[in-house]
């Protein structure tokens, strides 16, 4: 069996994850094929993951992308998170990964809907629903604000009891159908780093429909992106990314001829057939990357980049916050000032060139964003130390 070494899975990711400056993206397209999809929880996400990918970025880039090409497209997917995809995954993302969240949203809303006394069918209220609110938005092309959709669809101004403690409304349904692939999150109101999506038949936004892909079809290739992007993984760490199941996932690698190798933590990773060979060492390179990146959220398994500060770069839900890299291994995070400016906190000493390659990056991110502060709901308690360290 061939072995790939910690060392070599840094050098991939730093050549495949547009992260090393010889191999940055030169479009916010490119830097999300590079990690098959953004994660998009947190709007800034979306720009500051492609801004350590691509050099001379704007957020008119992003933004660009996003709302007048519609090259990049809003999808609830994997672990029923947000995600922006490269839009022509979306044949593929709507029938496996996204029907699976959907299918297990609906069965959870309708029971909560028969439960709060609204309907004793639970599903036929949210066809009803489905209903009506493509009827508005099919006169409505260029979409809708959430409010003005339940203002448009009475039955959507409920409040519905959930699990204990959450309460859901007309947005929830939004989502649903969201994930169902009907309508996505068009043009956006908002700006950075803020969003305020309007929503919109998927028809509308993307002039027609795709042929979709079968749920095996859409699986595999998802699996294929994240083996080129991702790989040497395990098992475990694609059934965690795909969040879907193991004979899914056993299916897509046998389809794709997936070939097994060692790892030093002694685990069976897998490749593509055609990309076992090595990786040339690109050599040093630093990064900061925001909450939520999709390099750091990619593995289960993150022992061979994160080494001993898991616990401090991740917030007690499993979220990570912001992170500093050093040669593919996480050294430290970052953080904004009361002034705007961003500020590197390391966990452990590097040498002085790259603490100095961190601060010049510390210091473009800082004028990149031109004073604009980005909060976040995940914040680690390595964030939270460098932010008591600042006052």
């Amino acid at each position: 069996m061939h072995h790939v070494t910690d060392g070599e899975r840094r050098a991939r990711m730093a050549v495949r994850h547009a992260l090393a400056p010889g191999a940055r993206a030169d479009s916010p397209e490119a830097a999300t094929r590079a990690v098959v999809a953004l994660h998009a929880t947190e709007p800034a996400t979306v720009h500051l993951s492609c801004w350590a990918r691509v050099s001379s970025l704007t957020v008119a880039d992003v933004d660009g992308a996003l709302h007048r090409e519609r090259l990049l497209v809003k999808q609830l997917a994997m672990r029923r998170t947000l995600f922006v995809f490269p839009r022509e995954m979306l044949p593929g993302v709507w029938p496996s990964a996204s029907a699976r969240v959907a299918a297990a949203e609906r069965a959870r809303m309708a029971k909560d809907l028969v439960r709060a006394g609204l309907t004793d069918d639970g599903g036929a209220w949210l066809d009803r629903a489905r209903a009506e609110i493509l009827a508005v938005l099919a006169d409505a092309p260029e979409g809708l604000a959430a409010i003005d959709v339940r203002r448009a669809v009475p039955m959507l101004d409920v409040k519905v009891e959930g699990s204990p403690g959450e309460l859901w409304s007309a947005p929830r349904v939004l989502t649903l159908l969201g994930a169902a692939g009907d309508i996505v999150r068009g043009a956006d109101a908002g700006r950075f780093p803020v969003s305020r999506p309007r929503w919109t038949l998927a028809s509308h936004w993307l002039d027609g429909v795709p042929d979709l892909w079968s749920p095996g079809e859409g699986y595999r290739e998802l699996v294929r992106r994240w083996l080129l992007r991702f790989g040497p993984g395990t098992e475990d760490d694609i059934v965690w990314w795909l969040g879907a199941t193991k004979a899914i996932v056993r299916g897509a690698l046998a389809d794709l001829d997936a070939v097994a190798v060692s790892l030093d933590n002694g685990a069976t990773g897998w490749l593509l057939p055609d990309d076992v060979g090595p990786v040339e060492d690109p050599g040093g390179w630093v990064a900061l990357l925001p909450v939520l990146d999709p390099t750091v959220m990619g593995w289960r398994d993150r022992d061979f980049y994160l080494g001993p500060h898991r616990e401090q770069l991740f917030e007690r839900r499993g979220n990570a916050g912001t992170t500093a890299w050093a040669d593919g291994r996480t050294v430290g995070t970052w953080v904004q000032d009361g002034a705007g400016a961003v500020r590197v906190h390391l966990l452990e000493p590097v040498p002085a060139p790259t603490r100095r390659a961190l601060d010049e990056e510390a210091e473009r991110l800082t004028a990149w964003l031109g004073g604009v502060r980005v909060g976040t709901g995940y914040v680690s308690p390595a964030m939270r130390a460098a932010l008591d360290a600042l006052g």
